[in-house]
């Protein structure tokens, strides 16, 4: 079985790595990777070399990231990734049995829609899910439409699936694969973190992503400000900042975020740990803060509270370790006390299903 694979950013080719690692030992399938977005952009680290680094082959590379953040820069971003895809679906719409999509990112979105006319094969991972404060819940119920296959992270989110298509058939509960990471991984020590990132984790420390929301946009600039503000006061705790990914405004933080770090000798800036690097950030940090999925979903298995800021995942289930606060300076600060007091989270992860790479496998090698 010929897989290919759409990855457009570091975040969904993280939650792939597991599943990427089966198909290429399982030598009854064939896998072509297809890395567009901004893996191909040196302003956003040029994370398609992690994917090498990794040992996989990147057959195809695609370029589709234009300069800026504005609405226009986005909704051309994504006419552009449909251009593309149109010509590369027409020369290869036949090379694969299954195109795996992920997610719900507005690149993601435009190479799948690309692939409709051609009557491309895609199998959707993580769909059924709800992000209020993000144009992206668009694009997520958008991939489902165009999919035929669908591995969802838990029954309920299978359960909106098969509203959405109006079908149960090839909908299936696999479980968040991504939690497939923290059994495959090695961590890094501290001391290899400290070598590698000139990071000291032995130093409590709050692991940080903050994307834009991207549906109230004109929010983002007074969020960014009461979240800079926060920063400033919190000085029992090193900040590391990893940095946002190529939403609309994604460059106000961006900026803002390294100006802080400039300000301020308790905050670090970071573009890119990459899979294995990030993981064990999380694994040596004391909790999470921002606004990220993986506070969603892999924080739980890893024994970590998270303080989930603003609207963005409004919608998502969470597990019990997930706190909730607006941008506000104040209330932002007095959870950080409360989970002082909590300590370590000891709850179960509702999104773990017994591994998802395996059944995912599985269910392809028996289409």
């Amino acid at each position: 079985m010929n897989i290919g694979v759409l990855t457009s950013s570091r975040a969904d080719y993280g939650i792939y790595r597991p599943l990427l690692k089966a198909i290429a030992a399982d030598v009854f399938f064939k896998l072509e990777i297809i890395s567009f977005g901004t893996h191909l952009s040196p302003y956003h680290g040029n994370t398609v070399d992690f994917i090498e680094k990794d040992g996989f082959d990147v057959k195809y590379k695609i370029e589709t990231v234009i300069a800026g953040d504005t609405e226009n820069s986005v909704a051309t971003s994504m006419g552009l990734t449909m251009i593309k895809f149109s010509e590369f679906w027409r020369s290869h719409k036949s090379d694969f049995d299954v195109v795996l999509c992920l997610g719900d990112r507005y690149e993601m979105f435009a190479a799948v829609s690309a692939g409709i006319p051609f009557n491309i094969l895609f199998a959707h991972l993580h769909g059924g899910e709800r992000t209020l404060g993000a144009i992206d819940n668009i694009f997520r119920h958008s991939i489902s439409l165009a999919s035929k296959i669908h591995f969802t992270a838990c029954n309920e989110y299978k359960q909106r699936v098969v509203e959405i298509i109006e079908t149960d058939e090839n909908v299936y509960n696999v479980g968040a694969l991504g939690l497939d990471n923290l059994e495959a991984f090695s961590l890094f020590s501290t001391d290899e973190m400290l070598r590698m990132y000139k990071i000291d984790f032995n130093k409590p420390t709050i692991l940080t992503t903050i994307h834009p929301e991207t549906v109230s946009i004109e929010k983002n600039e007074e969020n960014i400000k009461e979240i800079c503000n926060a920063f400033k006061k919190v000085l029992n705790y090193q900040i590391v900042i990893t940095m946002p990914n190529a939403d609309t405004e994604g460059i106000k933080y961006r900026k803002a975020f390294l100006e802080l770090e400039k300000e301020c000798n308790h905050i670090v800036c970071i573009e890119n740990f990459g899979s294995q690097g990030y993981f064990s950030a999380m694994n040596h940090c004391s909790f999470l803060l921002g606004n990220t999925s993986s506070g969603i979903i892999e924080a739980a298995s890893m024994a970590k509270y998270v303080i989930n800021v603003g609207d963005r995942q409004k919608g998502r289930i969470c597990s019990e370790n997930v706190f909730h606060v607006p941008f506000d300076e104040k209330l932002i600060l007095q959870q950080i006390s409360y989970i002082e007091e909590v300590g370590r989270y000891n709850g179960s992860n509702i999104f773990y299903n017994g591994g998802a790479t395996k059944k995912i496998i599985k269910i392809l090698r028996g289409l």
